[in-house]
């Protein structure tokens, strides 16, 4: 059996020089793509960016119409709790209740 011969610095160079030229030959011999192929591509591309947009847009119209609700019906919840709030009183009677609190405390004591 032989042993590994560990290969100069000449022919690791002479190699990569060898495998980069292969690959050149390669990508010179790929043709090139066809017009209509790239046209194509480009109209899906285009199709695809467009729905993507108009999804977008759907989505903060759905997310502004949700907030819209949202405070809506806050609102709609703070006319009802005012509505069934206490009526407001005249100053007179706040100072009378005021008054009749005062006196239930020192009649505690």
């Amino acid at each position: 059996m032989a042993s590994y011969k560990d290969p100069s610095f000449t022919e690791r160079t002479a190699a990569a020089r060898e495998a980069r030229e292969r690959a050149l030959k390669r990508l010179a011999e790929k043709p090139a793509p066809d017009a209509a192929t790239v046209a194509a591509r480009a109209a899906t591309l285009a199709a695809r960016a467009a729905a993507a947009a108009q999804k977008a847009a759907e989505r903060r119209e759905a997310i502004a119409r949700a907030k819209a609700d949202k405070i809506a019906a806050r609102e709609a919840a703070a006319q009802k709790a005012s509505a069934a709030a206490k009526p407001k009183l005249t100053p007179e009677e706040q100072k009378a209740l005021r008054d009749a609190r005062y006196a239930a405390r020192k009649n505690r004591k």
